[in-house]
């Protein structure tokens, strides 16, 4: 079984992002030319304008394929965002140890190491945000003495990662004790996931554990904090666990609504649904700078609600909403056909289906859907029924009769002014 999923990490990471590309950059830092591996989202080239996350990989000789599987996953059920993937090379000639070695008694980095964390920040990500279409969002990861070095960025006043991954951490001196301390003050959102295992050195479990013991007694509301220990874990079969778990947690706001997001949050609400909506991605793009089209699996759980707790108006603003992401598409109408459906208004439920069926189909919504409801809510329509009057004679009723309207482009809240 652990075979079989290393081979599905390996397809996934082939099939959904393009090939990696090897670079070397020349680092000024380090006076030397620099390996790294770059891999882009599927997508890259096809969407121009398109920015995406930003992760750093330490380890990147072995950590690239097993992020890029997870990654792929994620991404092809529309869990998780696609983000460029820049890997460090570390492991020729004693890399990694040199990249991270620190003094003995600070346990702060020292020589090639400080060399090595100012080629990170001074010139590998402006490098990278120059090249490429970066958002401002940038997480970090890294195993062992590379989790541990990564956490130094940490140290600055303005951390230069919104999100950190230390995969078992070789930690330095002092610093289960110092890190919490900082985590307790910091004043941007930060998003932090650490994992050991029992294969891991018994005295660095303690150390972690320690760690995770004071970070988890932390208020901070700017503190996103996820801790795992596996049991039966070795060190290095660690990472293939705590990968999938670490990439959630941090892209949790960005997924589709669950249905445990639903029951719990959504339909709960007494009203504000749409806002509810609208709020979800703003946050997705304030948080990660990601700006996507609100889901129709969204737009159908928001649909959900409303029509479950009877708010039936609301379906007016869900329609505006559906206009504007998607503005071709029949969404719009189809969601204020349903509004005046659901309130016994069938003529102009009739008239917005019909609307709907002059526009482009979208997911499940089809013309001849749109138009199977136009006639059948047709034959709700009151009909003029002749009655018998003098002898001899029949007379029509005098009563209302009620018009197909045509359809029209004129919004609801439009239409209620005239």
């Amino acid at each position: 079984m652990k075979h079989l999923f290393i081979v599905l990490l390996a397809f996934f990471s082939i099939s959904g992002y393009s090939q990696i590309k090897i670079i070397h950059l020349d680092s000024g830092k380090l006076q030397e030319k620099r390996e790294l591996y770059v891999s882009l989202p599927a997508s890259y080239e096809k969407n121009p304008t398109k920015r995406y996350p930003l992760l750093i990989l330490m380890d990147g000789d072995y950590l690239l394929n097993p992020f890029l599987g997870t990654l792929n996953y994620g991404a092809h059920w529309d869990d998780l965002p696609e983000v460029i993937v820049v890997g460090i090379s570390q492991g020729q000639n004693n890399k990694r140890s040199i990249d991270c070695g620190l003094d003995e008694v600070t346990g702060m980095p020292d020589g090639k190491s400080v060399d090595f964390f100012d080629f990170i920040s001074l010139e590998l990500i402006p490098f990278i945000q120059h090249d490429y279409r970066t958002t401002n969002f940038k997480i970090i990861a890294g195993h062992d003495i590379t989790a541990a070095f990564s956490n130094f960025f940490l140290y600055k006043d303005n951390p230069l990662f919104n999100a950190y991954i230390c995969l078992s951490p070789e930690l330095p001196v002092n610093m289960e004790d110092e890190l919490p301390d900082l985590l307790t003050s910091i004043k941007q959102p930060i998003f932090y996931y650490l994992s050991t295992a029992d294969g891991d050195n018994k005295k660095m479990q303690e150390r972690i554990k320690k760690f995770d013991s004071k970070t988890q007694a932390i208020k901070n509301p700017n503190l996103n904090y996820k801790f795992e220990n596996f049991n039966d874990v070795s060190h290095y079969s660690l990472v293939l666990h705590s990968i999938p778990t670490a990439l959630y947690q941090i892209f949790a706001a960005a997924q589709p609504i669950s249905v445990l997001e639903y029951d719990t949050k959504i339909v709960t609400l007494k009203e504000g649904y749409v806002d509810y909506l609208k709020n979800k991605y703003d946050l997705i793009e304030n948080s990660f700078g990601i700006k996507n089209p609100i889901r129709i699996t969204d737009f159908k759980a928001i649909e959900a609600a409303i029509i479950e707790n009877k708010d039936y108006n609301e379906l007016d603003a869900l329609a505006i909403l559906a206009d504007k992401s998607y503005p071709k598409s029949m969404l719009g109408d189809y969601e204020l056909a349903t509004m005046f459906e659901k309130k016994g208004d069938n003529p102009r439920a009739v008239r917005y289906y019909m609307s709907g069926f002059n526009k482009e189909e979208i997911a499940d919504l089809t013309k001849d859907m749109m138009f199977a409801k136009a006639e059948e809510l047709k034959k709700t329509f009151a009909k003029k029924p002749k009655i018998k009057g003098k002898v001899g004679q029949d007379v029509e009723a005098k009563q209302e009769v009620i018009e197909e309207t045509p359809a029209s482009d004129i919004p609801v809240s439009e239409e209620k002014k005239q």
